[in-house]
């Protein structure tokens, strides 16, 4: 099965907060309103992709030898929460 390239999580995540920003900016016509809104769907379903991959592979890594799943609380820092 071939793979499907996806773009860089942080690219993909700034070029969602733009179109954000633009979208917030209120100046745009309905019709370019309703392609920015499909373009942010198509980068959040990238990137929520991305971040379930990554989860998968960080779950694959904690693994013990005797196939027992470890398991942490993520706790974000301070400065990430903000």
């Amino acid at each position: 099965m071939a793979t499907k390239k996806t773009p860089n999580f942080e690219k993909s995540l700034e070029q969602l907060e733009s179109l954000v920003a633009q979208l917030e900016s209120g100046e745009l016509s309905l019709e370019d309103s309703l392609k920015t809104f499909e373009q942010g769907i198509k980068l959040t379903r990238s990137c929520q992709s991305a971040l379930q991959e990554a989860e998968q592979k960080v779950e694959l890594l904690l693994k013990e030898e005797n196939g027992k799943l470890i398991t942490e609380p993520f706790e974000l820092d301070n400065k990430a929460a903000e």
